[in-house]
């Protein structure tokens, strides 16, 4: 009985593992139409939920976005193994909504290597709530979907009696020899509860087939802790945690992690009152990073060495009521964010060289929303409004007296202007869809959404290789003239499932305007006529690009299927297609993954199943000339899978990806810039050859 769970997840969504095992269920949300949950435990499902999630297949690596990137219109951007970055329907970066524990915070570095999901380590999270489609307004601004990684905790029981609680997993992999462990371990009553949380992952650089990818070694510790009490209708609850990275490989970027340092806390309330019900947060996330270009590849000359020192922190806290008119339920809520930022370059070698690049530049956000979610004229229906009054500003840039005057030239005249950002944007959501009849779940979208330009968008003063992830080896610069990108969003699909078959295929369509890409500096390409052209030049790069507003566009189809055989096999896929293009010029979108298909074939017994999977990438031909992208070809990799339950509680995976040891690139994987590798500058970065792996978890 497949019915409308499959409304609320994605089959091969989940055909990952990371240390515990993955499978798919719905979540507790009224609208499972509009979500997809990947929820991540150690124990195995039983047999009655043996038609609602395929087998549990593996994360391959220690990143998160592995799993998202398993969902319909879900890729990942590979820029190290610890900097991958969610793309949906051919979107990604800060366009997505993306929260931890529903927090949402600020990027520590200028080429965001700490995307959200970099603080969400496999071993911790215990779900991966995604946005379907779009975000709804009550879960903050953002251009398209999102999702929200939830970490594992003891929660509260039905008794009086403390009870001992843990969810813990360990891991080797042989492609990177990588070690992978941690998770919770704590008390809980009716009233109180608390746990102890923890996580380590190492690895090194990992093997292809035709040599090593050097410059990919990783390490990331996590510690905390999380605490609730409820006091009759009222909880509250409190997480603190530290996140150490340590030195960890980015062959796309010109320059590697050294470190990032990180702390987060998070108080939080609900409580329901007799009329009403009340929930508020507070949240706090301060992050210190450094990065460099020679501790994890070859050292440049004296001259050219570089470490880059930046930090963010944010503030942020919201509050809303909860009440029942029309017939459905109401939420209305503020929530409001506040981030600084500051990007130092220096050289280690020269202590009067430094540039200032983004200096103390600061954002203020308050947001108003309301969210109605009930029945009109027979369908489900949720209607969104939320407005966002947005702020920022910048303090004065300086260089240090090492650099030439081109470089003070430019400090001198960026400090005369107007470094100031204010803007008011909205979104509006409205979606509906049916109850189920004859297995059959109709649904379709439209949505106006906003996305704000962010700091270095605006406030990039100084000619960089600093793209906000993007890689594609351009140097950039900014514009203080830059508005709001602005999306109009149509979608529509059917979510069927009967005994032994499912299907939930969506068509969308977002046309944005005022998108944020990367433009010639000016009309004389290739003409050094200026001083950031001159700037750029010396730094490899006669030809900038500077942020601006462009149009685009996006469309596609994306689908889940499965069907359950007569005995014990089973076949589950995924099918993803976008097109991404600009609409002011005959050129394509940047770093759009390429239309693919996954397939899993499963034979499952009570405490034992083995899958064997095939996914396949089609040739990405439709790339973008004004970020000189190049082309990839198809390729196909397959993948074998085991699944034991040992006993109630303890849980072994093990596998083999990459199984014929196939040499692949895959599109989003970003450009090698680390000369030091086997792989040759310039070129993609290719797969992970032939991987071995065991893992194993406990919980009780």
């Amino acid at each position: 009985m497949i019915k409308s769970v499959f409304c609320g997840v994605s089959i091969a969504a989940v055909m990952s593992a990371v240390t515990p095992v993955v499978h798919a269920q719905i979540n507790d949300s009224p609208a499972p139409a509009l979500q997809d949950v990947v929820i991540v435990t150690a124990k195995r499902s039983t047999a009655d939920e043996r038609h609602v999630h395929p087998d549990n297949l593996p994360l391959e690596g220690a990143d998160v976005t592995r799993l998202v990137a398993r969902t319909p219109g879900g890729a990942r951007i590979a820029n190290g193994e610890l900097s991958g970055q969610v793309q949906y329907r051919g979107l990604f970066g800060e366009r997505l909504n993306l929260r931890v524990n529903g927090q949402r915070f600020a990027s520590g570095g200028p080429n965001l290597m700490d995307p959200v999901f970099h603080y969400a380590p496999a071993p911790l999270v215990r779900e991966i709530r995604i946005d379907r489609g779009v975000s709804p307004v009550s879960e903050g601004p953002g251009l398209a979907g999102g999702a929200d990684a939830i970490f594992k905790k003891i929660d509260f029981t039905d008794t009086s009696r403390a009870t001992l609680g843990y969810d813990v997993s360990f891991g080797l992999r042989s492609v990177d020899e990588s070690v992978l462990s941690g998770g919770v371990v704590g008390m809980s009553t009716d009233s109180w509860r608390f746990n102890l949380l923890g996580s380590y992952e190492d690895g090194e650089d990992y093997d292809y087939p035709e040599g090593t990818v050097a410059g990919t070694r990783y390490k990331r510790a996590v510690f905390g802790g999380a605490a609730g009490l409820k006091i009759g209708a009222h909880t509250l609850s409190f997480d603190a945690r530290r996140q150490n990275t340590d030195q960890s490989g980015n062959p796309p970027f010109p320059m590697d992690i050294r470190y990032f340092d990180t702390d987060f806390l998070n108080v939080g309330y609900q409580g329901d009152f007799e009329n009403f019900d009340l929930e508020a947060s507070l949240g706090y996330a301060d992050v210190s990073h450094a990065m460099n270009n020679f501790d994890l590849r070859p050292a440049p000359a004296m001259a050219g060495l570089r470490e880059t020192y930046a930090d963010a922190e944010t503030t942020s806290g919201d509050i809303a009521i909860v009440f029942t008119p029309f017939g459905g339920t109401m939420k209305l809520g503020v929530d409001a964010d506040q981030s600084s930022h500051n990007v130092l370059i220096t050289n280690p070698a020269n202590a009067n060289f430094f540039v200032a690049a983004i200096p103390d530049a600061e954002f203020d956000r308050v947001g108003l929303f309301g969210e109605w979610t009930g029945p009109v004229s027979g369908l489900n229906t949720e209607l969104g409004l939320r407005i966002d009054q947005r702020d920022g500003q910048v303090s004065d840039a300086s260089v240090g007296s090492a650099l030439p005057m081109m470089p003070r030239m430019l400090a001198m005249g960026y400090n005369g202007s107007d470094r100031s950002y204010d803007e008011t944007t909205w979104d509006g959501v409205a979606r509906v869809w049916t109850d189920e009849q004859n297995g059959f779940v109709w649904r379709g979208t439209l949505a106006h959404k906003q996305n704000a330009p962010n700091y270095l968008q605006l406030f990039g003063w100084m000619p960089l290789p600093a793209s906000g992830g993007l890689a594609d080896g351009n140097i950039y610069i900014g514009d203080l003239a830059l508005t709001a990108e602005e999306a109009w969003i149509a979608e529509a699909g059917v979510d069927y499932s009967s005994a032994n078959f499912y299907a939930r295929p969506t068509i969308f369509i977002r046309q944005i305007d005022d998108y944020i890409q990367g433009v010639p500096f000016d009309d004389t390409v290739g003409v050094i006529d200026s001083p950031v052209e001159m700037i750029a030049g010396m730094n490899g790069d006669p030809t900038p690009l500077r942020f601006a507003n462009v149009d685009a566009r996006l469309y596609g189809f994306d689908m889940d299927f499965g069907y359950d055989l007569q005995g014990p096999w089973r076949l589950d896929g995924v099918f993803s297609y976008v097109r991404g293009e600009r609409r002011d010029i005959d050129d394509n979108l940047y770093r759009v993954a390429p239309p693919n298909l996954t397939l899993a074939a499963t034979y499952e017994q009570t405490d034992w199943s083995v899958s064997f999977e095939a996914r396949g990438v089609a040739t990405q031909e439709t790339v973008s000339v004004t970020n000189s992208e190049q082309e990839t070809p198809g390729y196909a990799v397959f993948n074998l899978y085991g699944d034991w339950m040992i006993s109630e509680g303890v849980h072994v995976h093990l596998g083999v990806e990459n199984l014929f040891d196939h040499t692949y690139r895959d599109h989003l994987s970003g450009y090698n810039r680390n000369s030091g590798s086997d792989v040759a500058v310039g070129t993609r970065v290719p797969g992970a050859g032939r991987s071995a792996f065991i893992r194993i978890g406990f919980v009780g």
